[in-house]
């Protein structure tokens, strides 16, 4: 008998808790650990994109109730297409990355038991689609903290580290400060949609059918955008994503970054589309505004950095901020009863979401082989690796392509429909909004063009040019399993560029769904060919068009360039009159940021000095410079230190209550007694 979609889902996530336990059983067979269950946790990802997909595909809203809860409390399951979807697009990254893991693994073999990051692995999967499945505040919190804990564990896998012990405490701490925001929210939501008579309200269809007062729904909105973003990593709660990603293993950094963050994306849409669905206008203002400054900080940051996973983790930051200006812009417009430019604005979010997941799940699964064939995190150290990791390097450039938004790959379409979504809207009775949306629209070009020169720096710095580490390099291309996680991904970043009008003929039941339009009728009124948002008079694209004219060019100017012998001739480099250029002379990923430095350098914390050595007989001639730079966050300094230094004030304060004596413990219990009989008296 065949399965429902929601029953292939729940089959999943019971199949990966079956994984966790056949690798406890396998913990001293480490060698057969990894492609058993890596192999095991690929199908049940696969699986899952099935499930997801035919959902969103169907228009399908499949519900399930497991009495598996606290008494009068079960758990209740729900799969429609907004649940479809994100399931499918963390099945999918799941999938790729299961598959890359086989061999990225294989690196900590004979240097540390990887049992334990096999088991949070599948755990963190569960949790994840868990949580888009889950249909009451109970299971979804649940779902939320076992994501959560096993992260943590993921993120703290190589423990001898002082920094990745830091990362996964700051991680950990931020994560439940957001966790207890949305505790709130769905407390104020259960007792609003039950006038707090009884527990009756936890459930979402509870509060589906409910009308909340628009004080009320403002706090639980604000409560929730709040907590959501603490897991988005939105600026200002953004400071715990550059640390913890970079020092996770690569994998994990790939689902962190490509899926993790987009469970805040889907908690945001649920609860403002689904849940609450009517509300003003401003809420919209707020998360546009919280978006254009992430993804215009998030890009600067990027550019700062020299350690290219740390680079990415910045990326993340940004991308979540173009999702957020969609959201914004779609919730702007329904509110003015906008439907049509709404299902756009809403789309292009979500497709971003989908994008995102995949070029930034390729960037990092490109690191990790970077990582693993080189020890390096630091781009300072590296350069030359084209000719060394040829496989790598093609991959890793589709990424950087996709996240610059350049056609033909996915990146350029959710952010052309972005555009369209800020372009195509009409004069909005808001002067603010007269204000927010031209800028907002110049933000996004700045934004996009900071992002281009961003990756031309972390791919020319790092594969092209000459080595430039101190140590010689013995650097080789990495295994098949690693090189086919990835170049499935590029697939995927190609096939969402070129196909863009088949995507959102699939995902339309989204917005239909929340919004009550979609962009079917009016997005692929010339066929599949054809991408045209709201009507072809105003805009349209054709990704196969667009796709096939690079590829006859990119094939001319082979055929003239490569084939004809003689067609190309190579001399030495011009190097201005020195002589013996050595590879230390190569512009490196600090030189190429310095313009970018000096024009925002006043949004960071930049301390900057050049030394001389000791032994230099005269300034005009130094034996030897030695350059310091150092880029800090100032949110540190602004928010978070002062929160810090409270703590431990505080925290030194009532440590003198401990007084070792229990005279003094007899005293504090005796005024606690007098105290209560006063104030209950």
């Amino acid at each position: 008998m065949m399965l429902t979609p929601i029953e292939t889902a729940s089959a999943c996530v019971l199949g990966l808790l079956l994984i966790v336990v056949l690798a406890g059983i396998l913990h001293r067979k480490q060698r057969l650990l990894l492609p058993v269950c890596f192999s095991l946790a690929s199908a049940a990802s696969l699986l899952t994109v099935v499930a997801g997909g035919l959902a969103v595909a169907n228009g399908l809203t499949e519900q399930v109730v497991m009495l598996i809860g606290l008494p009068d409390l079960p758990f209740h399951l729900r799969l429609d297409p907004l649940s479809g979807f994100f399931l499918t697009v963390i099945g999918l990254l799941a999938f790729f990355v299961s598959i890359y893991s086989i061999g990225y693994v294989k690196g900590f073999l004979g240097r540390r038991s990887v049992t334990s990051l096999v088991i949070f692995y599948c755990l963190f999967l569960a949790g994840m689609f868990m949580v888009v499945l889950s249909d009451d505040a109970l299971i979804f919190l649940i779902s939320w903290e076992v994501m959560a804990a096993a992260s943590y564990f993921l993120v703290v896998f190589e423990d001898e580290q002082v920094e990745n012990r830091r990362a996964a405490f700051l991680y950990m701490v931020v994560a439940h400060v957001g966790a207890i925001a949305i505790l709130l929210s769905f407390g104020v939501l259960a007792g609003l949609a039950t006038g707090f008579g009884s527990f009756s309200g936890y459930t979402f269809d509870a509060m589906r059918s409910a009308h909340f007062p628009v004080e009320w729904a403002t706090a639980a909105f604000l409560l929730s955008f709040f907590g959501f973003a603490a897991k988005a990593g939105v600026v200002p709660l953004h400071v715990w994503l550059p640390e913890a990603h970079p020092v996770a293993p690569s994998n994990i950094s790939a689902l962190m970054s490509g899926v993790m963050l987009k469970t805040a994306i889907y908690g945001i849409i649920r609860i403002t589309f689904d849940l609450i669905r009517v509300f003003p206008w401003w809420w919209g203002a707020i998360v546009l505004i919280f978006g254009l400054v992430s993804a215009v900080m998030g890009v600067l940051y990027a550019l700062m950095q020299h350690d290219l996973k740390r680079l990415l983790a910045y990326h993340s930051v940004e991308n979540i901020g173009i999702i957020l200006i969609g959201i914004g812009l779609a919730m702007i417009f329904t509110s003015f009863k906008l439907p049509l430019l709404a299902a756009l604005a809403l789309t292009a979010g979500i497709y971003h979401t989908l994008n995102h997941a995949m070029f930034k799940g390729l960037l990092f699964m490109g690191a990790g082989a970077v990582l693993h064939a080189t020890h390096e995190r630091n781009m300072e150290e590296m350069g030359g690796l084209i000719h060394l990791m040829p496989w790598t390097a093609v991959l890793f450039l589709i990424g950087c392509i996709s996240i610059s938004a350049l056609p033909p790959f996915n990146g350029f379409v959710s952010e052309w429909l972005t555009f369209q979504a800020f372009l195509l809207s009409p004069s909005l009775p808001s002067p603010l909004l007269k204000l927010l949306i031209p800028m907002g629209a110049a933000l996004l070009a700045l934004t996009g063009a900071l992002a281009a020169a961003c990756f031309v720096k972390a791919f020319g710095v790092t594969f092209l040019g000459h080595w430039r580490g101190h140590h010689a390099s013995r650097v080789v291309e990495t295994g098949w399993m690693m090189r086919l996680g990835m170049i499935m991904a590029a697939l995927t970043c190609l096939l969402l560029g070129v196909f863009p009008t088949l995507v959102i003929g699939w995902m339309d039941a989204v917005p239909e769904q929340l919004i009550g339009s979609g962009l079917g009728a009016t997005a692929g009124t010339f066929g599949w060919m054809w991408l045209t948002p709201v009507a072809y008079e105003r805009a349209s694209y054709s990704g196969p068009i667009v796709f096939f004219g690079i590829l006859s060019v990119v094939v001319a100017a082979y055929l003239l360039l490569h084939v004809r012998p003689g067609a190309i001739h190579r001399a030495p480099i011009w190097d201005c009159g020195f002589q013996k250029i050595n590879q230390r002379m190569q512009y490196n990923a600090t030189s190429f940021s310095m313009p970018i430095r000096r024009i925002f350098g006043f949004l960071f914390s930049v301390r900057e000095q050049v030394r001389l050595s000791p032994q230099t007989p005269h300034r005009a001639f130094p034996r030897r410079i030695h350059y310091y730079l150092r880029v800090r966050d100032r949110f540190w300094g602004w928010l978070y230190r002062p929160v810090i230094e409270a703590s431990f004030w505080v925290s030194r304060k009532v440590g003198r209550l401990q007084q070792g004596r229990i005279q003094a413990y007899l005293i504090y219990s005796f005024v606690t007694i007098i105290v209560l009989l006063v104030f209950l008296g």
